[in-house]
């Protein structure tokens, strides 16, 4: 996958990734819930996990915006990937710990589905953690907290503050009158992107997840 390095000069964001990156280095989150009642309805039909159904909803949408896939290549260089594909993490029920794991991204759920499964029947039971070898360098991360319904969540991160690409956390759901909702907490560095981007992004996933029969299989092969 293509690393596209940054023209610092030409890019027009570089008065704020300069003041957020070097002045006020500054990350931020934001969680709001997510209505997936829709979704959650037509993933019980066809008998699909939610789980790997909200990590290939949140990486279509990361994946639309170049904002979100920036970040600092491992030699330094500033740039952007030209795809990204999620690291997730999975719970080990039996000890408590867990694992993080990823898949390869693809357009197509179906295939991603099919990859995710194929990969937590190899992994999934792997107790290190890193579970699959072999991580690419364009993954961002996504977890999972399905024991509470929390209204915020923030990620305190003790390094340079240079890691820029989003930080997803996804809660509990539940009931609200006639809704399933979903919280979702992004983490964001100020560097690459805004209030504006965060926004865009959240009112996008609720479009996917209003929309889900258009890129869900109409008789899903997975049951």
């Amino acid at each position: 996958m293509n690393f596209n390095p940054i023209i610092m000069d030409n890019w027009s964001r570089k008065p704020y990734f300069e003041h957020y990156l070097n002045k006020v280095r500054c990350t931020f989150s934001m969680t709001a819930n997510m209505d997936i009642t829709r979704l959650l309805k037509e993933l019980k039909s066809q008998e699909i996990k939610l789980y790997p159904a909200l990590i290939h909803m949140i990486t279509t949408v990361v994946n639309r915006h170049h904002e979100f896939r920036t970040c600092f290549h491992s030699d330094g260089t500033l740039g952007y990937w030209d795809r990204l594909s999620p690291s997730f993490t999975i719970f080990h029920d039996d000890d408590k710990t867990f694992s993080s794991m990823w898949t390869l991204y693809g357009g197509d759920f179906n295939d991603f589905y099919i990859r995710y499964l194929d990969d937590m029947k190899k992994y999934g039971k792997v107790k290190q953690f890193a579970s699959k070898p072999n991580e690419q360098p364009n993954t961002f991360p996504i977890s999972s907290i399905p024991w509470v319904s929390f209204t915020g969540f923030n990620l305190n991160i003790y390094n340079e503050g240079t890691f820029l690409l989003p930080i997803f956390t996804i809660g509990k759901y539940f009931q609200q009158d006639d809704k399933i909702l979903l919280p979702l907490s992004g983490q964001f560095h100020h560097a690459v992107c805004d209030g504006y981007h965060a926004g865009m992004l959240y009112n996008e996933l609720q479009l996917r997840a209003d929309t889900c029969k258009e890129w869900l299989p109409n008789d899903t092969p997975f049951r």
